[in-house]
């Protein structure tokens, strides 16, 4: 339904006239910049990947300047290509920004008939279910086939199987899971000589390692936990104590790569200590 304008509330016209703004501002530099003028949709890529990181880091530190800040870099991304896309080239199909806000309401519409249409979802998992049904109506050959194959393993891993379960292939009870979990540990360990620590078979300790990992992925879903989450939050975590100990260390005198372990562990124990 077209809306007019004048009729908006003064706060939407606001973030209208904001977004107009870049949209201003996005087409002069595209003009007039020459460094603006070069990119292409590939040269745009990786920095569309770091700033998407960057976005990340923010939120797991719950910087909300900042993360302000990483949501504008990303929408200037998303700006960017619909203004490349835009300009007139052979054999390209052309869209610009308009075309892109239109294709995701749509989306998001047909996507949602529970409140567009006259479909029942009162959970969660009921919405999830629905989603993955009306993608396979949309063309998808599989459930799985909206996972991007270029996501990093353990991102990938938690997808698959949120999409699995919308399928209705899961487990019933998280206890399942961690007897999996556990039989996939012992099927790994299988591949080592326990004694000396020496690999059987490499190939398949590889295989094994992967399940055991897969398993506790699975396993984080039944206990709310974001498995990608946890794992930065402990790598942020470890640079911190280890920073802490080369500074603290340094302080005393003492070079790092000269101490012995237990001394490195008195150190690293000292800032578990004052919670770094």
């Amino acid at each position: 339904m077209e809306k007019n304008f004048d009729t908006l509330p003064e706060s939407r016209q606001q973030q209208l006239m904001a977004f107009d703004r870049l949209l201003t501002i996005m087409d002069e530099l595209r003009e007039q910049c020459p460094w603006d003028r070069k990119q292409t949709l590939e040269s745009l890529r990786h920095l569309t990947i770091e700033e998407t990181y960057e976005l990340s880091d923010a939120i797991l530190e719950n910087d909300l300047p900042e993360i302000k800040k990483e949501l504008g870099d990303v929408l200037l991304h998303i700006v960017f290509y619909a203004k490349i896309a835009s300009e007139p080239k052979e054999n390209q199909i052309q869209f610009d920004i308009k075309d892109v806000l239109h294709a995701i309401c749509d989306k998001l519409v047909s996507r949602h008939p529970h409140i567009y249409g006259d479909a029942v979802a009162d959970t969660e998992e009921a919405v999830k279910q629905n989603w993955e049904k009306l993608k396979l109506k949309e063309g998808n050959k599989s459930v799985l086939s909206g996972v991007p194959a270029s996501l990093p393993a353990l991102v990938k891993a938690m997808r698959i199987q949120e999409k699995a379960r919308g399928a209705g292939f899961d487990w019933d009870e998280k206890q399942q899971v961690w007897e999996k979990v556990e039989e996939e540990l012992q099927e790994f360990k299988a591949n080592f000589d326990i004694e000396t620590g020496e690999v059987i078979d490499q190939k398949e300790a590889e295989g094994e390692f992967g399940d055991l990992l897969f398993s506790l992925v699975n396993y984080s879903r039944f206990v709310d936990i974001n498995p990608e989450t946890a794992l930065e939050r402990t790598n942020k975590k470890f640079i911190k104590r280890f920073q802490y100990m080369e500074e603290a260390s340094k302080a005393d005198g003492k070079v790092l790569g000269d101490m012995t372990l237990n001394e490195m562990d008195a150190y690293w124990n000292k800032a578990k200590e004052l919670k770094i």
